[in-house]
């Protein structure tokens, strides 16, 4: 594998891992633009530009994007999160020139009026489809609790009432802020030419506009606390805890993920074995979630609502224990082999090193081959889980469980 990097005149930054021993090419626009750098009164606009992206431009109708997008077999979609905005496909390297002038065009869309008026009914209903999702509600209602006052705090879908009220008018201001050249950064995986890549990137994004918009970075302080959520049609409690980790910057985000896998994986880790195992539970998990200056330990719940309180102090003692005394060396290889094992199968995929090229780079500023995560896998220890507990510890800072009960 080949490492590039390229910065056009403008801003537009371009970084390639090229592997000619593959079959494929997935290509990538990482728009440094989510939830977190909206204002309130134009709450869940990211995620709609996401939207408006397929609707054409003057040169392509929304037919004929899906069309050519069919033509070429690509494998494409769009995809929004608290901080950036990613819009991909993975096609034969042949087919480079008619999909890259595409996805290109995506982040230029006409945003018609009549488009909007259209495209807004179907964010308000898909927002009242994950309303009726107890699990989503949880995990948006504890984001909004835990980062209360931060703007990761922020919904990416938006509520019914700011999607109503938003404006073209507000939209298209959003999109000459955000969607500037030195806010997005192109990745490309596979089998395909640097000069390839650097011809197409002149070609059709030389004329973007230039600008890098701030993005305000200061430390969550969340103050915690419980709040439970009524919804009698549910059969299960659905409890979403979230408490400080490390930020995506943050060296330590290599002993967070180990220590989830450890800790709170959905096969194999001491949740499983003590909550899902013996069938306390359905669901009993510890993720780890890096942000741009914060992230979080996000433990998730699911079962019986009569079981609810036991099993948070089931979850409880299993997190004392491990601050207390930490991991065990089997657990720690075990965990390492996982993480290796889906590292690896990953990178066989360009689709697979698109995402970990992107994010490296749009949150870090670097490059990270597959040997080089395996390598900082393979060299942690026990003591590091240690240090790192001692900064961040798990813990249950803040609760929200959706279910039939009034009270945990």
């Amino acid at each position: 594998m080949r490492f590039h990097q390229a910065t056009l005149d403008h801003g537009l930054t371009i970084v390639g891992e090229l592997n000619p021993a593959v079959q494929s090419v997935a290509l990538g626009f990482f728009v440094r633009t989510g939830s977190r750098d909206e204002s309130p009164a134009v709450s869940g606009v990211s995620h709609f530009l996401e939207h408006m992206a397929f609707k054409g431009n003057d040169r392509y109708t929304a037919e004929d994007v899906n069309r050519i997008f069919d033509d070429v077999g690509a494998r494409h979609n769009a995809q929004t999160s608290e901080e950036v905005t990613l819009y991909y496909a993975a096609i034969l390297p042949e087919y480079l020139p008619q999909t890259f002038e595409i996805l290109a065009g995506l982040l230029y869309p006409s945003l018609r009026q009549e488009d909007f008026d259209v495209e807004k009914k179907v964010i308000l209903e898909e927002i009242g489809m994950y309303e009726d999702q107890p699990s989503f509600t949880a995990y948006e209602k504890a984001m909004q609790a835990h980062f209360a006052g931060h703007p990761l705090g922020q919904s990416i879908l938006g509520s019914t009432e700011s999607v109503t009220a938003l404006t073209s008018g507000q939209m298209r201001a959003y999109h000459r802020d955000r969607y500037v050249a030195g806010n997005v950064t192109l990745a490309v995986a596979g089998n395909i030419e640097w000069s390839s890549v650097l011809e197409q990137a002149e070609r059709h994004c030389a004329a973007w506009p230039a600008g890098s918009p701030e993005r305000p970075l200061f430390e969550p302080r969340p103050a915690g606390g419980v709040q439970v959520i009524r919804k009698d049609s549910t059969q299960q409690a659905y409890v979403m805890q979230m408490a400080p980790a490390p930020a995506a910057a943050d060296d330590r985000r290599f002993a967070a993920e180990l220590l989830s896998v450890i800790v709170g994986d959905d096969s194999g880790s001491r949740l499983y074995w003590e909550l899902v195992d013996p069938g306390h539970a359905e669901s009993a998990e510890l993720g780890y979630n890096e942000y741009d200056g914060a992230g979080t330990w996000l433990t998730y719940l699911g079962c019986d609502p009569e079981a609810t309180a036991a099993n948070l102090e089931r979850i409880k003692s299993i997190y004392d224990a491990v601050n207390r005394d930490g991991a065990t060396e089997v657990e720690l290889e075990q965990a390492k082999n996982k993480l290796a094992s889906r590292v690896v199968l990953r990178s066989e995929r360009p689709m697979g090193r698109l995402s970990s090229l992107g994010s490296n780079w749009v949150y870090r500023r670097e490059y990270r081959s597959v040997e080089d995560d395996l390598h900082t896998l393979r060299a942690i220890t026990r003591d590091e889980l240690r240090a790192l507990l001692e900064t961040y510890p798990l813990a249950q800072t803040t609760t929200v469980a959706i279910g039939p009960r009034e009270a945990l």
